[in-house]
């Protein structure tokens, strides 16, 4: 039976004997597409022949790929049936270009492996193309409502024949690519925020999602969320009222639109923030971009690794082409809350106090005076009215019954409020 033709990212094999030279298209191919199929068992022609197949085969192809291939991929192998024969596929997809093959650099032209020359290498390590652009998407039924209103809310309009053009949500060959999957309606990424007791990752107390949708409207929800929790701490000393946010909003959010911009989501793997009892870390997938030093990073000098994912936070005021994110979180809190590594780098925001965040958890530090704002509202209106009900507070201070509950538990911990009677007839006793 005949399965096909070689293309420019599809390669046939005999057999494993050929393995070395599998390894070669597996690199070349991923050089030019990011994407790859590599068959064994199969003749140049597509005619299925079969593979001999024994207990360590399927090993010795992923060994080979995991110790010959630069930077290493993971690819997927599994073994068919064509009629009677059994053949092996090799899947791979990758964005990390160049990769490189028993040390040297291929390239595809047609179904041909091409060794590159160091200008054309050079070429494609620092050409403008990102493998947002470049790799295609696994899922082509994709839609862009999300995307479309955000649009339309700063008063642009995205017209059905030429936005994906125009987006460059479109690879060469006409399909959709990687970012329109991370801009489109549903998606197969999840942005994850846990909250974590105490300062490990031992209890976790709650964790949300915000992915599966446009990335743009998932940002925003972060942002949303991190702004609820950052509320505004009255502390009282000596009779004078000092109040203080738990962390820098406007570094948090430079920490986390930095990391969606530059993430390498070619690894599969979307951005994340974890909240601990004196810490926010923020965690976004690859290291520097190729020469690119750590005194660039710190100087702000941009150089976005998916620019075409830069150029629509742009358009819709997500961020600015300063390049001044770095230099205001480094003036914030200094270079030493950056952990970069080759595989991640990680933005660490120290929070106010460890007492401030843990009241937030509802896990109460002794301290009377320490309140947050809503806390210190739900105080001045019992204040003005001792049988104010839940519903009533609720109402007035725009927030849900239960978090009414939460700041009056957490009153109560303090010290500063006590009930006295039923529900319905009873009263509240401020405490001094």
């Amino acid at each position: 039976m005949n399965i096909g033709k070689e293309t420019e990212q599809i390669e046939f094999k005999k057999s494993t004997g050929e393995l070395k030279e599998g390894v070669i298209s597996i690199a070349s191919m991923l050089n030019k597409h990011g994407s790859c199929e590599l068959y064994f068992g199969v003749k140049n022609d597509g005619e299925a022949i079969g593979q001999q197949i024994g207990n360590d085969t399927l090993r010795e192809i992923s060994q080979a790929i995991a110790n010959f291939i630069k930077p290493q991929i993971i690819p997927s192998i599994s073994v068919e049936l064509v009629e009677t024969n059994n053949i092996i596929k090799v899947s791979a997809s990758g964005g990390e270009r160049p990769y490189s093959a028993y040390g040297k650099y291929y390239l595809r032209s047609a179904d041909e492996d091409r060794e590159i020359s160091p200008s054309l290498l050079r070429e494609m390590m620092f050409s403008g193309n990102s493998a947002l652009v470049s790799i295609e998407s696994h899922n082509q039924n994709l839609t862009f409502t999300q995307l479309r209103l955000l649009y339309a809310e700063k008063g642009l309009t995205l017209h059905d024949e030429t936005f994906k053009d125009n987006l460059n949500l479109l690879t060469q060959s006409g399909k959709y690519n990687l970012m329109a999957n991370i801009l489109a309606d549903n998606n197969s990424f999840s942005i994850k925020v846990a909250k974590f007791k105490g300062t490990d990752k031992t209890e976790l107390i709650t964790r949300n999602e915000y992915g599966y949708k446009c990335l743009l409207v998932a940002i925003k929800q972060v942002l949303d969320y991190a702004e609820a929790i950052n509320e505004t701490t009255v502390k009282i000393d000596g009779g004078l009222r000092k109040e203080t946010k738990l962390f820098d909003k406007d570094a948090f959010r430079e920490a986390w639109l930095n990391a969606c911009l530059h993430n390498r989501w070619t690894k599969q793997t979307p951005p994340a923030v974890y909240f601990f009892s004196d810490r926010i870390e923020i965690v976004s997938i690859g290291g520097l971009p190729e020469d690119y030093s750590l005194e660039d990073f710190y100087a702000g000098r941009s150089r976005p690794v998916n620019l075409e994912l830069q150029q629509i936070m742009v358009q819709l005021d997500y961020i600015e082409q300063t390049g001044h994110g770095v230099p205001l979180i480094v003036s914030k809190y200094g270079r030493k809350v950056f952990d970069i590594t080759e595989n991640f780098i990680t933005v660490t925001i120290p929070l106010a106090n460890k007492e401030v965040a843990e009241s937030i958890e509802l896990d109460i530090d002794d301290k009377k005076y320490d309140l947050t704002a809503t806390q210190q509202q739900i105080l001045d209106l019992i204040s003005a009215d001792s049988t104010i009900t839940i519903a009533e507070l609720s109402n007035q201070l725009q927030i849900s019954t239960t978090a009414v509950s939460n700041a009056i538990k957490i009153l109560k911990k303090k010290q500063r409020i006590d009930r006295k009677g039923s529900k319905k007839g009873g009263h509240w006793l401020i405490l001094e």
